[in-house]
Formats: structure tokens, sequence, C-alpha cells
């Protein structure tokens, strides 16, 4: 998953929270984000482009503190 943007992405079924690692370092997790929006976000070609038109501004987020 070679992205400049997001470093890793990992879902939580069970809360439907999609956690999103950063290649910077910093973590969020983005709330009630379906299964189907996780998988299409696996399958895309950019992470960052679907994150920022699929994700972001779509969902509430919080950032995850070390």
């Amino acid at each position: 998953m070679p992205s400049s943007v997001v470093s890793k992405i990992i879902y939580k079924e069970e809360t439907e929270t999609l956690r999103i690692v950063y290649v910077s370092g910093m973590v969020y997790d983005y709330k009630k984000v379906p299964w189907e929006v996780y998988e299409a976000m696996k399958s895309s070609g950019s992470k960052g482009i679907f994150l920022n038109t699929h994700i972001k501004n779509n969902y509430e987020f919080e950032k995850v503190e070390d």
C-alpha cells in the first residue's frame, strides 16, 4: 500500500471505526465508516485522494494521542 500520505489503514468492524495512520506519524479515527467505504479505500489507486474525497468532511473523527 505505497502512499505519500497514508502509512496504514485499520478497520474495526464492530465499531465501524477507520483508523488512518499518516506518514507523518499522526493517527486519526474516523467514526461510523461503512465496511464498503473501507473496502473501496483499500482497493483505490490513491489512498490520499480517496481519503480527501470520501472520508474527510464526511465522517466524524478524533485524533488519537500517544
